[in-house]
């Protein structure tokens, strides 16, 4: 995202010419430092038909970075750089299902362009990667079946290695996709606020596909001591279906239904409060960073959208400026609110980046 370029300038002896004494070189007190600092973004651009615009440049752009204007440097569209993260574990869990999580990935995978890098990450009772950046969509697809379930929910180490993994080498067009519902089985709520802040000191734009509603609602009975929700049938109907008729299910009574066990009441409340704080918390990253929030009603709407998450990705360009107050001007920790707008007709520009920096005392 920051570019810092340090430049020290020491005095030197000329070399003399052959058999004179060099001098000692006189060595400089204070050295000059010169700093460049160069802020990069991902930015959207569609035609008024929801389209991907092509031939944007640096003059149909104006960023606005915490009220002051700034004219773009560069305005590139580069190949993106795609880690897919898929949540497949928690012990609570109850629509998130591993069958989902992968057709999810793979609509993602299979909607994005030819000559986009693709890596996979999966986590449960850990975080680990399972495919290596490639632009083979078919190692991406086997990556995604080779992914497994887990009884825990690590979401915090998966955020922390996710950002190291984006971030250890030099790659542009960065873009995280999270398919999860947000909750960590360990709660960790410091961390997992510190993890999603240091997304905010990065460059990486990152698109989440929710479980959070889903699983709200369908847990929402189960947070009332009395429901007038039916209980679930003991055997599911293609298995009812082939027992004698003596012995079939005879259904259940559609009327309220009592729930004595405290204990799993309380359980389940904090399992929806947990829930109803992740998905604020996930919408708030995504809006930014620039990424797109989608939060389905049910399983094939949220498999629909895994095409428009990536169509999203791939109307994207990288564009760069100096930003007029620089980063050594701040003390301590800076939020910089940068907005990109169009000026040219036909362009229509999705971009706002809320950009935290750090130049605390302690800090190199």
């Amino acid at each position: 995202m920051m570019v810092c370029g340090w430049v020290m300038a020491f005095s030197c002896a000329v070399a003399a010419q052959s058999g004179r004494i060099q001098p000692t070189p006189t060595p400089v007190d204070d050295p000059v430092r010169v700093v460049t600092e160069e802020i990069k973004l991902n930015v959207l651009g569609f035609d008024e038909n929801g389209d991907f615009f092509r031939g944007v440049t640096e003059k149909d752009l104006v960023i606005t970075e915490n009220d002051v204007l700034h004219v773009p440097e560069s305005v590139r569209r580069l190949p993106a750089n795609v880690l897919i993260v898929m949540d497949t574990g928690g012990e609570l869990r109850s629509i998130k299902s591993l069958d989902t999580t992968r057709k999810v990935a793979f609509g993602v995978v299979n909607n994005l362009r030819p000559g986009d890098s693709i890596s996979i990450m999966q986590y449960s009772d850990k975080a680990e990667i399972v495919g290596e950046w490639s632009e083979d969509k078919a190692e991406s697809v086997a990556a995604i079946k080779r992914t497994k379930f887990g009884r825990r929910s690590v979401f915090v180490d998966a955020l922390k290695l996710a950002t190291d993994y984006l971030l250890k080498s030099n790659l542009q067009n960065k873009h995280l996709v999270l398919i999860t519902d947000g909750t960590d089985s360990f709660g960790r709520s410091s961390e997992k606020f510190d993890a999603f802040r240091r997304l905010l000191t990065t460059d990486i734009s990152v698109h989440v596909l929710s479980y959070t509603e889903m699983e709200s609602a369908d847990i929402e009975p189960r947070t009332k001591s009395t429901s007038n929700t039916p209980p679930p049938k003991a055997m599911p109907d293609e298995i009812a279906a082939t027992l004698p008729n003596g012995v079939r299910d005879k259904g259940v009574k559609i009327g309220p239904t009592i729930n004595l066990d405290r204990t799993l009441i309380k359980k389940m409340k904090a399992r929806k409060l947990d829930l109803e704080t992740s998905q604020e918390q996930l919408e708030k990253l995504a809006e930014n960073t620039n990424g797109e929030f989608i939060l389905p009603a049910g399983i094939e709407e949220m498999k629909e959208k895994a095409a428009l998450v990536a169509r999203m990705i791939d109307s994207s360009y990288v564009v760069t400026y100096t930003p007029k107050i620089p980063v050594v001007a701040n003390r301590g920790i800076a939020e910089r609110t940068i907005f990109v707008t169009s000026k040219r007709p036909g362009l229509v520009v999705q971009a706002r980046r809320k950009l935290i920096t750090d130049r605390s005392d302690n800090k190199n």
